[in-house]
């Protein structure tokens, strides 16, 4: 399973990250590969107000702002992410994930 959080670059500037469900975002990784010295998560109402999506169904895949995506390196092989909804996911080849959403790989993320 894909988990996909959405990051404040700054104002009104956000990034959707592809994390492997046994992993956390890397901070310090995430930050120098964006090139940036703070990052932030968005509250409850401003990550829905951006997105389109309620917490717990964050999916880059028909975000009403298509913001860049991110994906860890990590996504490999078969992934599921969610679908927008809850209960709701599709199942995909990582590689045309990334490359239907032009999703940027990188090493971003550290084991929980």
């Amino acid at each position: 399973m894909i988990k996909t959080i959405v990051v404040r670059r700054g104002a009104a500037d956000f990034v959707f990250v592809l994390v492997p469900g046994d992993r956390v975002i890397a901070w310090p990784k995430l930050r120098a590969h964006l090139g940036v010295n703070r990052l932030s998560m968005p509250d409850a109402d401003e990550a829905f107000s951006v997105t389109g999506y309620r917490r717990g169904t964050i999916t880059p895949l028909g975000a009403k702002t298509p913001w860049p995506v991110l994906a860890d390196k990590r996504v490999q092989g078969q992934v599921s992410i969610g679908g927008g909804d809850h209960g709701v996911s599709l199942t995909v080849s990582s590689a045309d994930l990334i490359e239907a959403l032009t999703a940027q790989v990188a090493d971003v993320t550290d084991p929980v």
